[in-house]
């Protein structure tokens, strides 16, 4: 059972993911909790977490900023996830279970049969549990907490800017989904180079926003 504070925490996320509150707007946290559906203290504590991971600036009397995205803070933090993402599937192809396998595997799939592509939030919401699931396969926590921030603030900047709907969601679900099947067959130097080049693709489609 996920908690309230998780629950407001999805929600906002997918708010500021999917630009439902604009960059560089002002809310109320009152005005969140009408928004959300939920109480003070759960969307209070989805405001701390989000402000640790930059998806959110609180100003003490003034409200919450949602923050300008950019391709320069993209960048750097591809640099970073470049690595520990690496370093996560890598481990992922000797420590995940035959549950995590299975798993990963319907992930694959659902992201390669994705067809209603006026559905992005859907589509979102798998991309999430991707990440989650090759995170948790990788089996060490720190990783974990460095790793799916990058890959939040991320999805947000990849979600924000893609123009062609259709061609980059199966690019996407194509790359992600090499990733998880090397890392279900244990080949560990297949899943490495599947996640370096799913990010080189996220950083090509970063330059091109500049053209």
């Amino acid at each position: 059972m996920i908690n309230k504070s998780e629950q407001a925490y999805d929600k906002l996320e997918s708010m500021i993911t999917f630009r439902e509150l604009k960059p560089g707007g002002m809310v109320s946290e009152s005005e969140l909790m009408t928004l959300t559906g939920m109480g003070r203290t759960p969307v209070r504590e989805a405001l701390q977490r989000l402000s640790a991971e930059k998806m959110v600036e609180i100003h003490p009397r003034r409200g919450i900023l949602v923050p300008p995205i950019t391709v320069e803070a993209q960048l750097r933090l591809l640099e970073v996830r470049r690595n520990l993402e690496e370093q996560a599937v890598r481990l992922a192809t000797h420590r995940s279970t035959m549950a995590q396998k299975e798993r990963m595997l319907q992930l694959a799939e659902a992201l390669l049969n994705f067809r209603d592509f006026d559905a992005i939030k859907e589509y979102g919401a798998l991309l999430k549990e991707t990440h989650r699931a090759v995170a948790d396969a990788a089996g060490n926590e720190y990783l974990t907490m460095a790793m799916l921030p990058l890959q939040g603030l991320s999805r947000r900047f990849w979600f924000a800017n893609i123009k062609d709907v259709k061609a980059e969601l199966s690019q996407a679900a194509r790359l992600h989904g090499d990733v998880l099947k090397a890392i279900c067959h244990g080949d560990e130097q297949a899943a490495g180079q599947a996640s370096l080049t799913l990010n080189d693709y996220l950083t090509e489609f970063a330059y091109h926003t500049l053209r």
